[in-house]
């Protein structure tokens, strides 16, 4: 009981006090997939862990991950575009070198939860795909008119 409010109260911390500063739906569950060791499946936050515990803190990471990814999955293709497009406009890279670098390599792949089914692994990995194409697209478009 003690450790299930914990959570919700480091839950709460992180949505209060973290996740607002990162802009847009994709550009958090990018930040909470960077909070994970790539070892070891473990989410870890310097702030979480000091004000309630390792373990705490990462259970939280983990339910503020799956929870956004499961909003992006149940999202419209229209909805990930405007997420991608306000994640690319918050980076200081030029967004077609993302756009580029993103078709090849694929990053956006270590973004999926652990516990994510294959099905809604698969569907976003698709609607990112499909949405990097339209903004690729987009921006041909600008250059030509």
């Amino acid at each position: 009981m003690l450790k299930s409010m914990n959570i919700e109260a480091a839950i709460a911390d992180l949505r209060r006090r973290t996740l607002p500063h990162v802009p847009g739906e994709i550009g958090r569950l990018i930040y909470l997939a960077a909070t994970r060791d790539y070892n070891t499946g473990k989410y870890y936050h310097d702030g979480l862990a000091s004000a309630f515990s390792n373990e705490v803190a990462n259970q939280a990471l983990e339910e503020c991950h799956n929870e956004i990814f499961r909003s992006l999955v149940e999202s419209s293709l229209e909805d990930i575009v405007g997420q991608l497009e306000r994640y690319l406009s918050s980076i200081c890279e030029e967004a077609s070198e993302i756009i580029g670098f993103w078709e090849r390599i694929e990053p956006y792949r270590i973004a999926v939860p652990v516990s994510s089914d294959p099905l809604s692994a698969r569907l976003f990995c698709s609607n990112i795909k499909i949405a990097l194409a339209i903004l690729k697209s987009r921006a041909k478009n600008r250059l030509n008119s």
